[in-house]
């Protein structure tokens, strides 16, 4: 069951969402959803170090992405056919009953800008910044600017509390991450 925007404004004052810094209810929270802004720190591939990516290969992680920290007032400019980490300002803690769900927003989508290409659930116990997989599908350049509404989340309720929640898992590989990390596929067995 996805909760209501009254469902969603009860979870958070009860700490079952709990999101830092505080938002502003009457601009970030829909119907069923709460919108979230574009954070500052991106993380870019090196494409001219690397021929390809290996995903077991452990030793080229450092070098296969960039972080990219904007000054303020300073615009992403976002190239047709690139893909990109990015995190929001917001930081998000769910509880064990709860999943969020990562959604694109209609404007943005309208000119060719996907915010996630497959991770889009935030499992329960799940704790940082969320961290998107932003994409240009199309033609033009587009300015991403620090602050923006760049997507939202819906948060839908657990039949009960997960037994093992994300925060309790000795496999999570991103929890409380600050910034966009790049992928740790290469920890896996």
């Amino acid at each position: 069951m996805i909760l209501s925007d009254r469902d969603i404004k009860k979870a958070i004052r009860n700490g079952r969402i709990i999101i830092s810094p505080r938002i502003s209810p009457n601009v970030q929270i829909g119907s069923c959803s709460i919108d979230l802004r574009l954070g500052s720190n991106f993380r870019v591939f090196n494409h001219s170090k690397l021929a390809y990516i290996d995903p077991t290969n452990k030793k080229i992680a450092p070098d296969m992405m960039r972080e990219v920290k904007l000054k303020k007032r300073e615009k992403f400019i976002l190239q047709p056919g690139d893909f990109v980490l990015a995190t929001t300002i917001e930081s998000i803690t769910l509880s064990d009953d709860l999943i969020g769900r990562l959604e694109g927003r209609s404007s943005l989508g309208r000119l060719g800008i996907v915010v996630h290409s497959t991770a889009s659930i935030f499992e329960p116990g799940w704790n940082g910044v969320v961290v998107m997989e932003l994409g240009n599908l199309g033609r033009m350049p587009v300015a991403l600017i620090p602050s923006m509404r760049i997507c939202s989340m819906t948060f839908e309720e657990l039949t009960s509390p997960a037994q093992v929640p994300y925060n309790l898992k000795k496999s999570a590989k991103y929890i409380g991450q600050k910034t966009p990390l790049a992928s740790r596929i290469s920890q896996e067995k």
